[in-house]
């Protein structure tokens, strides 16, 4: 199956009847010129070394590598086959904030964009576990079902914005909820949720969700991101105020997010900006009950747009040595003696 990174470009292609025309064009002004300097047969018995075809094939040389340098820009790529495999682990679910107040600055470039990069060094941690995203705002989603697929995980995190829920708040229990809900197994001590989140909960039974969630042999492990002196919400090009006018600081509530991971046998992190906080939480995963899966996944895909590149600058140098003028056989005549 072949795969086009980036067809966009095929428009590019449109440019090559244009070559034609082009040149074409410039060819009749050319000899509308010849014309006016006299007879045009005698004028071109003036100029032996000019040839017309030459110029033809120039043109559609460039051409060619012009299509061969488009083809190599999209970048075409095999592989991308299913394949089922089986694998051995457990599952993984990341339960990502993404309300505003994910935008705050404590880290670089914000939380947010510095809490993805964690997943998906996450993801490269991995080893025939199962991985599922759940996006949380003020109500919560799947993002991506749990799976093996770390290719697909990636893709689906980097479409990750605070848009991605459009309704804001900061809802735990239903993120939760949602987690505990889209496992594929019911095996005890098999099952993660990870939460990333500054703690600001908008909800009241954010507990009794946890412990509920935790007596079905669900772990829970929170990473606390922000700080608690709070940082503001950059929005708009400015600061987000509150209806009195007030710029609204969002802070880390570690009390809230700690208490959670007790509840569910897990552990609290507060990220760091060196560390995010993930490797306790992996290590303590690694030591949970292994299951047997059966996963269908996509292969990676293999780029083929080197291959691509080189022809187009075989013909462009080909172009390059070819000359419109006629080759002369002898340049010297020499004089019978």
């Amino acid at each position: 199956m072949i795969h086009l990174a980036q067809g966009e470009y095929l428009l590019l292609l449109l440019i090559i009847p244009f070559l034609f025309i082009f040149y074409g064009v410039s060819l009749r002004i050319k000899k509308r010129r010849i014309a006016r300097l006299g007879d045009t047969a005698l004028v071109s018995k003036l100029m032996p070394d000019v040839s017309g075809g030459r110029g033809w094939l120039k043109i559609t040389l460039l051409a060619i590598a012009w299509f061969f340098f488009v083809l190599g820009l999209v970048r075409p790529q095999l592989g991308a086959r299913l394949k089922e495999r089986q694998s051995k682990g457990v599952e993984v679910m990341v339960a990502l904030d993404v309300s505003n107040s994910m935008l705050a600055e404590d880290y670089s470039p914000n939380r947010l964009e510095r809490s993805k990069l964690a997943i998906e060094r996450l993801v490269d941690r991995l080893r025939g576990d199962r991985i599922g995203l759940i996006l949380f705002a003020g109500q919560s989603f799947v993002q991506l079902p749990i799976t093996t697929d770390y290719v697909s995980a990636k893709i689906f995190l980097n479409s990750i914005t605070t848009g991605s829920v459009p309704i804001q708040g900061t809802a735990l229990a239903d993120a939760i909820t949602t987690s505990a809900r889209s496992f594929s197994t019911q095996s005890e001590n098999s099952r993660a949720i990870i939460v990333i989140s500054d703690g600001e909960d908008h909800e009241g039974d954010v507990m009794d969700v946890a412990r509920t969630v935790a007596e079905s042999g669900i772990r829970i492990y929170c990473i606390g991101v922000g700080s608690p002196e709070g940082k503001p919400i950059p929005m708009n090009g400015g600061l987000l105020k509150d209806r009195d006018g007030e710029i609204v600081v969002t802070r880390l509530d570690e009390n809230t997010l700690s208490k959670i991971a007790d509840i569910g046998d897990g552990l609290y992190v507060r990220a760091g900006n060196s560390e995010f906080g993930l490797n306790p939480i992996i290590d303590h995963i690694k030591e949970m009950d292994e299951q047997e899966f059966q996963s269908v996944v996509f292969e990676d895909f293999d780029e083929q747009y080197m291959y691509f590149f080189a022809i187009a600058l075989f013909f462009l140098i080909l172009e390059m040595l070819i000359s419109e003028k006629k080759g002369r056989r002898q340049l010297f005549k020499m004089e019978d003696k």
